[in-house]
């Protein structure tokens, strides 16, 4: 006889722990060699939700949680996964290794004009490459690019969280492309909702070709890999023809993929989310105030009125403010 105990409740339960509870359920539902159904909903009832969690994660619970699978079902259903995942990462190399052929044909193209010398930085060390894009931001940035193909730790997810919300706060637009593989983390999975509460559009690709930021289109920050006796570390690129060139990757591979799947903000729904700030916005766009009128009023910068806009247009599903101001007058959010 298989022990009947359930592993802790207040914990995941080990392979040994989880395995031996779920052959002790087979057994205690089996009977005759038949299974009794309103046995097995009783007990799948009193499981605890970690061991119920690792069941469904090793595909031997079904979706309802209402049925256990047998061993080679799951088998199957987990190389079936596998099988799509396997495809869907070849075709997503194939269109990687198109686009990196078509930016080297642009950057290998014969040009008329003048050779351009192209600053080179390089960190070795990515709290050095963090503190330098600060600076870089303090400038006056405007757009922020990132394509991730995996994600540090919590600590310094944390640190850099922080410093994107303030980015955010100081009116720039974030867009962030990242892997399947990369978001499966919990960790991830928390900074990258975050970054879409605060306004940042995420989406997400069977694979990403490169660990990069592009800052305004002008300078591109690429992660350089491991070096021939294991440094890593980062080349900025101070050139707006190059950051061109990266651009046009970082746009192939963002339509292709689909939005994050996380609490993303939806489109075009009610006004009922805009802030009262935004509404004085569009109040006062309703009366034809220019944008430095409407900026000295609210006693705000003309980059934070430029992010305010954008998250109107956001919440109103419009492309330009003429639709965002034909949105709320529909909604009765202006006279």
């Amino acid at each position: 006889m298989h022990s009947a105990q359930n592993p802790p409740h207040d914990r995941r339960p080990t392979a040994s722990e989880a395995k031996r509870a779920y052959l002790a359920m087979v057994e205690r539902i089996t009977v005759s060699g038949v299974r009794d159904a309103a046995a097995e909903r009783e007990e799948l009832r009193r499981i605890p939700e970690e061991l119920a969690r690792w069941l469904a994660d090793h595909r031997l619970l079904d979706p309802g949680g209402e049925r256990l699978s047998p061993p080679e079902r799951a088998l199957r259903h987990i190389v079936a996964e596998h099988g799509r995942r396997l495809q869907e990462t070849v075709e997503g190399l194939g269109r990687d290794a198109q686009a990196l052929e078509d930016v080297l044909s642009v950057l290998t193209a014969p040009r008329a004009d003048a050779r351009e010398a192209v600053e080179i930085e390089y960190f070795t060390d990515r709290s050095r490459t963090r503190r330098r894009l600060e600076e870089l931001d303090s400038s006056g940035m405007e757009e922020f690019l990132v394509m991730r193909n995996g994600f540090p730790g919590a600590q310094v997810l944390e640190a850099s969280l922080t410093g994107d919300l303030e980015m955010l706060t100081d009116g720039v637009r974030m867009r962030m492309l990242t892997s399947q593989q990369a978001v499966r983390s919990h960790v991830a999975a928390r900074y990258l909702n975050a970054l879409i509460d605060a306004g940042v559009e995420v989406r997400v690709a069977p694979t990403v070709p490169l660990h990069m930021n592009i800052l305004d289109r002008a300078i591109v920050v690429i992660g350089a890999g491991p070096g021939p006796r294991g440094e890593g570390g980062d080349v900025i690129l101070h050139s707006t023809p190059v950051a061109q060139c990266f651009f046009k990757v970082f746009t192939h591979a963002w339509d292709l993929a689909r939005p994050h799947g996380g609490h993303r903000p939806g489109r075009g729904r009610a006004g009922g989310e805009l802030s009262a700030q935004e509404r004085e916005v569009l109040a006062l766009l309703a009366t034809g105030a220019k944008d430095e009128t409407i900026a000295r009023r609210l006693a705000c910068s003309d980059r934070t009125l430029r992010r305010l806009m954008n998250q109107i247009m956001e919440k109103l599903g419009a492309s330009s403010r003429f639709e965002a101001g034909v949105a709320a007058a529909h909604l009765g959010l202006v006279s």
